[in-house]
């Protein structure tokens, strides 16, 4: 990562303690505007525990998924964890994540501030982990790092473009499996972190103590950019996600670049801003004059248009106040999707504080000419590859 990161980081985290938030009020409000919305269906082994049986974990995971708690966290620190090695370190569950959340943030942003390949690709590799569980399945699948472990990067079509993703998760769980990190736990991590160090993203509340499994997913429960609207829903539902969900998971294809969807289109973005996490997407998608780069999933195109979900889309589309609403609502759902197929979410530890600090307020590209430039101009596979890697545009 360039040098010049850790300063810019620093002032973030040296800003969030001294400011908090800007909109801490309005997100509390808007809680309680969207709690009536969302699923509050119980998962894993809250399903069956009752509250006097529940541990301080099990009861926030209970609260965010009842939406009587936030998903995102947005203050808590953990600025100097013991050294790596020490007996310190080791008796605190959250010390070890500390370096691991550090080394995935520095791979994930490139020299402009944006996320990169790596953040994007992370994310999505979260999705297709906990994805492959559903209630109409049973037990397996979920968020338990077979997408690795069992080799589904490499053998299912539905995982195209994760193989380098797939490798780096490797590299990481090489290093620090001796800590007692699991391959689940890593991909959900590396899925928050990707999303927090996107400028604008939200700060997603994550648990670690997953269990493994090297026995491969069940397969189709992947949703298809060419899914129809009735079949999104009723395949999200058997995970417990409803539609107002839906469509805030979706929205983090606002910091996409497509590439095999349509490959001789390879390296284009889903919205004006790539690498950035915001609600331009949701705007991008209805928009019928899009800049001539932009690609559009006909999967999101259909749910900006369906009654079911276009209120909700709608919502997120404002710039000044759609961000809000969507980063409550995507934490929220995020927390509920990556403990999918989870029974031992009681057991686990909380460790949030590891994150690196939000980027708040505005992100203006400091290349905003040249990405204008680049989003109305022929393929320009040298320009797709600097967005790729987080990188500034210097020349088209």
């Amino acid at each position: 990562m360039r040098s010049s990161i850790p300063l810019v980081l620093a002032a973030l985290a040296g800003l969030q303690a001294a400011l908090a938030y800007p909109g801490m009020g309005q997100k509390l409000e808007e809680i309680k505007k969207l709690k009536p919305r969302q699923s509050s269906e119980m998962i894993g082994d809250l399903a069956y525990l009752e509250d006097d049986e529940l541990t301080p974990t099990g009861r926030a995971v209970r609260d965010i998924l009842n939406g009587d708690a936030q998903g995102e966290d947005l203050t808590s620190t953990y600025l100097l964890p013991p050294p790596r090695d020490s007996a310190a370190c080791a008796a605190d569950t959250c010390c070890i994540w500390k370096y691991i959340a550090n080394e995935m943030r520095d791979a994930m942003i490139g020299s402009a501030l944006r996320c990169n390949n790596v953040a994007r690709a992370a994310v999505r590799l979260g999705f297709h982990d906990a994805g492959t569980w559903s209630k109409s399945t049973g037990t397996g699948g979920g968020a338990d790092g077979s997408v690795v472990l069992a080799g589904e990067c490499e053998a299912r079509t539905d995982n195209l473009g994760l193989a380098e993703i797939c490798t780096q998760m490797r590299t990481w769980y090489n290093k620090y499996k001796g800590y007692g990190v699991s391959m689940a736990d890593l991909i959900q991590m590396a899925a928050n972190v990707g999303t927090v160090v996107c400028p604008l993203g939200p700060r997603v509340r994550s648990f670690v103590g997953r269990l493994d499994s090297s026995q491969p997913s069940p397969t189709g429960l992947l949703p298809s950019p060419f899914d129809s609207v009735d079949d999104m829903l009723e395949l999200f539902a058997d995970k417990t996600i409803d539609a107002h969900d839906l469509v805030a998971l979706v929205g983090a294809h606002s910091t996409s670049q497509q590439r095999f969807v349509d490959t001789s289109r390879a390296g284009d973005p889903q919205d004006r801003t790539p690498g950035v996490w915001d609600v331009n997407f949701y705007g991008e998608t209805m928009n019928a004059n899009s800049p001539r780069r932009i690609f559009k999933f006909q999967s999101d195109i259909l749910l900006s248009q369906d009654p079911r979900t276009r209120p909700t889309w709608l919502a997120f589309t404002n710039q000044v106040t759609g961000q809000i609403p969507w980063n409550l609502a995507y934490a929220r759902a995020y927390v509920r999707l990556s403990l999918l197929g989870v029974y031992n979410i009681n057991s686990l530890t909380e460790c949030t504080k590891v994150l690196p600090p939000i980027v708040v307020g505005t992100f203006l590209n400091p290349d905003q000419i040249l990405l204008d430039l680049f989003l109305n101009g022929p393929r320009n596979t040298a320009a797709s590859d600097v967005l790729f890697n987080g990188d500034l545009l210097s020349v088209l």
